[in-house]
């Protein structure tokens, strides 16, 4: 570990010690002996951590710690105490320290929490830059990608957009095409018109008829009113027809007069409708296979073809994947009341090499659960699904966690993640804190909170 550490004690010999110490593990030291000048030192130059006595003659160290996150929120600061004292490490932490460590102090405490205060300073530099791209690189209409896949197709949106065109956007599922049918229609002159969305995989023959074109009363059982379709409800606007591939072949060839004539005839009447609508379509069928095969009207495949979009699969741009695993973990700890700081490293790691079949859509729903069942300040790897974990790191998370935790109250999830970690470190407490994504400090307090013994048979 490498680092540029600020050490501050106003006893020579221990911050004498803790030099040669810190410098043996890597690290760049500064050694002052006073809180003002730990002030000063911090104003003058960038530090990645500061490890400070809390008693001093001058500045004692709740002072500075309170003058230097002033200046600069993100340093995280360690605080030493030869006091014990519930009452100062809660004021400490209060006012913004890291974490704290009683003096004498135990080094391999000292080293791991230097290395997990390291770690955060590097993982928030990260998540500032992410959220940067955020604001800067491709973002149109919920759309989130600073691939040059993803940014050559939001160009294409916006060209597009422009336009009349009918656009049918291909795509497996779960990629957003919804998203991209918005966007068109969000940048388009029609704007301000209404943009329709039609399932259309979720309607028989007949009422799918009735839900594009509406129906007159009594064109069949229960149609008691008179009923606008879909088509005139997108009047002046878009419409968006979403599994287009999945229309009988009976219903595509009214589709196909809609599209190609602009006009529709609602179901039980004679009379004729010009319809003004901008259509957008969309499928995760190949379609042109299934014209082939006969299951797709030609002509019709033709109308809905004229721009065709490819949605590109999460795995085709996993560089992506850092500035959406952001996004909704941002959104889920807001929904759930979290305060997340972002990912440790490994699950980082996960997340980029797992080849999410199930595309966005799997992301944004794995990132929901780990926000739930999240206990540190960070997102680990237990808080993924196993079967995630499993397949990248080749199995061996299946054993990582309980079969199921469905029905257990937080406090029953956050005690058996912690005596499992804890039985497959062997007690390991540094160890174990690491793997669950919180300080040694924070694990010993949750020990003592729900009572663990070593020696417990039932551990």
């Amino acid at each position: 570990m490498s680092g540029d550490l600020l050490v501050v004690d106003d006893d020579r010999a221990h911050l004498s010690m803790l030099r040669t110490v810190l410098a043996g593990w890597g690290y760049r030291v500064t050694g002052v002996e006073d809180g003002g000048e730990a002030v000063a030192a911090v104003r003058e130059r960038p530090f990645d951590g500061v490890l400070m006595d809390v008693r001093m003659a001058k500045v004692g160290g709740i002072e500075a710690l309170q003058r230097i996150k002033a200046y600069n929120p993100a340093i995280p600061v360690i605080i030493m105490t030869a006091y014990s004292s519930v009452d100062t490490a809660v004021e400490a932490m209060k006012r913004g320290a890291y974490d704290y460590l009683t003096k004498p102090l135990n080094f391999d405490d000292l080293r791991f929490t230097l290395e997990r205060a390291l770690e955060h300073m590097a993982l928030a530099r990260e998540n500032k830059s992410l959220r940067e791209q955020l604001a800067g690189d491709a973002v149109l209409g919920g759309i989130i990608g600073a691939s040059k896949v993803m940014r050559d197709l939001l160009d294409t949106v916006v060209t597009v957009a422009a336009t009349e065109a009918t656009v049918l956007i291909t795509g497996e599922s779960g990629t957003g095409k919804e998203l991209i049918a918005r966007a068109i229609h969000a940048n388009s002159a029609r704007r301000e018109g209404p943009l329709v969305t039609v399932n259309c995989a979720a309607l028989t023959d007949t009422l799918l008829e009735s839900e594009l074109f509406g129906h007159e009363k009594g064109a069949f059982t229960g149609a008691d009113r008179k009923r606008d379709g879909r088509f005139m409800q997108a009047q002046g606007g878009s419409i968006f027809l979403d599994e287009v591939g999945e229309i009988p072949l009976a219903m595509q060839a009214k589709l196909l007069r809609a599209i190609q004539e602009r006009e529709i005839q609602r179901l039980g009447s004679d009379s004729v409708l010009k319809v003004d609508v901008r259509i957008i379509a969309a499928t995760n069928r190949d379609l042109l296979a299934d014209v082939q095969a006969g299951r797709f009207r030609e002509d019709l495949y033709y109308r809905l073809n004229v721009v065709n979009l490819r949605m590109p699969a999460l795995r085709e741009r996993s560089e992506d994947i850092p500035l959406l695993a952001r996004h909704f973990l941002e959104r889920f700890a807001t929904r759930n009341r979290k305060e997340l700081k972002g990912f440790t490293p490994a699950t980082m790691d996960v997340l980029v090499r797992y080849p999410w079949p199930g595309n966005v859509r799997e992301l944004e729903n794995a990132l929901e659960r780990a926000v739930i069942m999240a206990m540190g300040d960070y997102l680990t790897e237990r808080e993924l699904p196993t079967n995630i974990v499993a397949r990248v790191r080749g199995g061996r998370a299946a054993e990582a966690q309980p079969s199921s935790m469905a029905g257990l109250a937080l406090e029953e999830v956050e005690k058996a993640a912690i005596s499992q970690t804890l039985k497959e470190t062997g007690w390991n407490k540094s160890e174990a804190a690491k793997l669950l994504g919180i300080t040694r400090t924070t694990l010993n307090s949750k020990i003592k909170k729900y009572g663990m013994l070593e020696n417990d048979p039932a551990r």
